[in-house]
């Protein structure tokens, strides 16, 4: 007999629908074919599932039986069609009336013993169901949990392979998940909450710090070894505006496709922190891989992708970010196709003045030569550089500043700037609802909103010719300036706004010049 079982795949962070069809009964010595392109994970699911069948009271097939994953085309990978494929096995073998099944889509990894574990996706099942049209989706409690944040899809958890059968022939009810019960609607763990108001002197930074999350700026921080510069890095996200709904099923649905959602400290709802280690390829950094998926700038979509020691990165790892930088997507082709992944995030990168550290240290003697410093600084490109929107000097702060200095400003007070100049944002773009803050201004945007007089554009020129800035780099400065400005509540721009950008700008000099 013939069954079928709606399932996805994976394809980047969306679903494709995948039918799987169980057909029992057929002539010949007793044996489970699998085709339909399955991976390594998904031939081994024949053994998972006879164990979950057998441990939970059922029996496997007598009889010759074929399972395809249709389409065929399309590359099966990962452990999430053994639920399907076992429901599949009982609906042919007329163990569970097959229209049960009609109208659900399921996945889910089995244990030997038939209990399920979470996969990944749970996001994506949810969102092709709902363009499927279908009526519900059967996936384990902790994939249920994201995908209940679907809109008009019953979401339904189910623990084991048993407690999934009796609930489809109508012996048990699992009612649909409460969207206000997931976990990924709950804050993050205030246990583990950090403050800028631990941060002790470094008011430039603060400052700098400021006008880059008020307005989705790019920054980069130098200092010496110990000046804090990671330490504001991680603090951040604290005063970044907390997601819209919208924001944060692109979030999960990229997390979810990369499995991370399924850790508990993943498990709320935040804006994402990414800090990779500067010995990661350009693959890990990008996306990629046989099967197209997201890195880690796509892993820090609407949040932070913190970049400590940035001259320690590999030149070709830092060189693929320029066009990301730039588009807030990127586009991945490989032979299993081509796939365009979000990567609209903050750059926050960290890096010492020389390769010692102790360059301009009042207290520590540098020992490196100049060949020395400019090759190490010569490791972050020009163009890279052009696209850091704030360089901001972290000197080291003294040992009495750190005991008696007193608290800084708290994250509270800090998004409470940084939130009313979003909205200023939010409202001079209000038709054009992809540009959401400042930094995404385009050329003609800038040129609406960021004029300047005959005398500030006189000033900003004689800046140009002097730090030796590209194009691109007069761009970036009137997007901070217009920055400066929603922070002050001012819809003109002053001349103290424009001097304060160009002086972030000053680095560039320093760096390459």
């Amino acid at each position: 007999m013939l069954a079928v079982v709606t399932s996805g795949a994976l394809l980047g962070i969306e679903a494709q629908p995948v039918q799987v069809e169980v057909n029992a009964g057929e002539y010949g010595e007793a044996a489970v074919f699998l085709v339909g392109l399955p991976d390594a994970a998904v031939k081994e699911s024949k053994d998972r599932v006879s164990s979950a069948l057998a441990n939970s009271g059922f029996r496997m097939p007598s009889t010759r039986t074929t399972i395809n994953l249709a389409p065929g085309h399309l590359r099966k990978e990962g452990p999430c069609y053994d639920l399907p494929i076992a429901l599949g096995l009982l609906a042919a073998t007329r163990q569970l009336n097959p229209e049960s099944l009609e109208g659900y889509l399921i996945a889910g990894e089995l244990s030997l013993s038939g209990a399920l574990r979470p996969v990944r996706g749970g996001l994506a099942f949810g969102l092709l169901a709902r363009s499927q049209g279908l009526k519900g989706v059967l996936l384990p409690p902790e994939s249920a949990e994201e995908a209940v944040l679907v809109d008009g899809v019953n979401v339904h958890p189910v623990e084991s392979l048993d407690a999934c059968v009796r609930f489809l022939e109508g012996e048990h009810n699992i009612p649909p998940m409460n969207p206000r019960s997931s976990a990924f609607r709950q804050p993050p763990d205030a246990s583990h909450a950090v403050d800028f108001s631990e941060i002790k002197g470094q008011h430039q930074v603060r400052r700098a710090v400021e006008i880059a999350v008020a307005g989705g700026h790019n920054l980069l921080m130098i200092g010496p070894p110990g000046s804090g510069k990671s330490m504001v890095a991680k603090r951040i996200p604290t005063i970044m505006p907390e997601p819209s709904l919208d924001e944060f099923l692109e979030i999960l649905g990229i997390q979810s496709a990369a499995g991370i959602s399924l850790h508990g400290d993943e498990r709320c709802f935040q804006r994402p922190f990414r800090s990779p280690h500067h010995t990661i390829s350009d693959v890990g950094l990008l996306g990629g891989g046989a099967t197209p998926g997201p890195g880690e700038i796509s892993l820090a979509h609407h949040g932070v992708l913190f970049l400590d020691e940035l001259p320690e990165f590999k030149r070709s790892a830092l060189e693929v970010m320029r066009q990301p930088l730039e588009d807030g997507t990127v586009s991945i082709s490989r032979s299993a196709g081509k796939v365009t992944l979000p990567c609209s995030f903050m750059l926050v990168a960290a890096m010492n003045p020389c390769p010692c550290g102790y360059l301009s240290d009042p207290k520590r003697e540098c020992r490196c030569s100049p060949t020395q410093i400019q090759r190490y600084r010569s490791r972050i490109s020009g163009p890279l550089l052009d696209r850091i929107d704030l360089h901001v000097e972290a000197p080291a702060v003294s040992i009495e500043e750190m005991r008696k200095g007193a608290p800084g400003e708290s994250s509270a007070t800090l998004r409470e700037r940084i939130l009313a100049a979003r909205e200023r944002q939010l409202s001079r773009f209000k038709d054009n609802p992809k540009t959401s803050s400042n930094a995404r201004m385009s050329h003609r945007q800038i040129r609406a909103h960021c004029d300047v007089t005959p005398e500030q554009g006189d000033l900003l020129q004689r800046a140009m010719e002097e730090l030796h800035l590209s194009a691109r780099a007069y761009d970036r400065i009137l997007k901070v300036t217009r920055t400066i400005a929603d922070l002050a509540g001012r819809d003109k721009i002053e001349t103290a706004d424009l001097l304060e950008a160009i002086q972030y700008r000053s680095l560039d000099r320093n760096l390459f010049y």
